[in-house]
């Protein structure tokens, strides 16, 4: 049955292109009026009207942006940090300008340079890597503005059956590589069916404020490659320990201000499920 197509919202998701953005179009473009960005010269995106070539280090993402007035915006941008910066600047001053509002992807490693314990929603953000940096840095952007412009979006791990992470274990396993896998990391997980179904809610229901889009659980990095790699059918995967401390390191954000309901919450092996073959 197709749905009716909702007329209330013009969609735009930049970085559709990507392994989130892609999942985010699917879920949504039978619903709303969909449109996304892509960056590589791509067959099937070049003849999609509703996907735009934009790259982020040279093109003006105001232009894509003017001619195709979005009310709600996705952020899954990938790519030159700098160059993301200035777009989501820009991005910033169309919303504003038009009543309409954005949807960032974050990470949880906005909060690595924490490790004892794990985050959540209201927690200070603090990180001692380049790439958690720099989503703190739009995060900051963004929590300056009035709140009903913004939703923040926290990612862990994302996982599902056409995710890089799991074709990469794949690819190694044929390969006979060793996987590498953190013995001491605790983390949550999280699969691209769950996040899409999430931005659908939360857009449906206008939720702002900062959400934790991770399982409910926390897995340790290695049981949780190893169980992933016996749910794809393999048995005696070549594995190499890295350790990064001596002590465990926790890199999970977990939800206890905005719970979204129980449907649409997860735990880690429900993944599992979803990939085993």
């Amino acid at each position: 049955m197709k749905h009716e197509i909702d007329k209330k919202h013009r969609i735009l998701i930049i970085g559709a292109s990507g392994f989130i953005g892609e999942a985010i179009y699917k879920e949504l473009c039978s619903y709303f009026r969909t449109f996304g960005t892509y960056r590589t010269d791509n067959y099937s995106f070049d003849k999609n009207q509703h996907y735009f070539q934009y790259n982020v280090e040279e093109d003006d993402i105001f232009e894509i942006l003017e001619a195709l007035k979005p009310t709600v915006i996705i952020s899954a941008l990938r790519g030159n940090f700098s160059a993301q910066v200035l777009a989501h600047s820009h991005i910033i001053e169309y919303i504003v300008a038009n009543n309409a509002r954005l949807l960032f992807l974050s990470s949880a490693n906005v909060f690595d340079a924490y490790s004892k314990f794990p985050s959540y929603e209201n927690d200070k953000t603090l990180s001692h890597s380049m790439y958690g940096h720099f989503k703190i840095k739009i995060e900051n952007m963004l929590l300056r503005l009035p709140k009903e412009y913004t939703t923040i979006l926290r990612l862990p791990m994302v996982f599902g059956a056409q995710s890089p992470r799991i074709k990469e274990i794949k690819a190694f396993i044929k390969e006979g590589l060793p996987i590498e896998v953190f013995p001491n990391l605790v983390m949550n997980v999280t699969t691209d069916t769950k996040v899409t179904q999430q931005i659908h809610y939360i857009i449906n229901r206008n939720k702002h404020g900062i959400f934790h889009l991770g399982s409910n659980d926390l897995v340790h990095h290695d049981d949780f490659f190893k169980e992933i790699i016996q749910s794809l059918g393999y048995s005696k995967p070549s594995l190499k320990n890295v350790y990064t401390t001596n002590n465990e390191r926790y890199l999970a954000v977990m939800s206890k201000h905005n719970k979204l309901p129980k449907h649409l919450q997860l735990y880690s092996n429900e993944i599992l499920n979803e990939l085993e073959v």
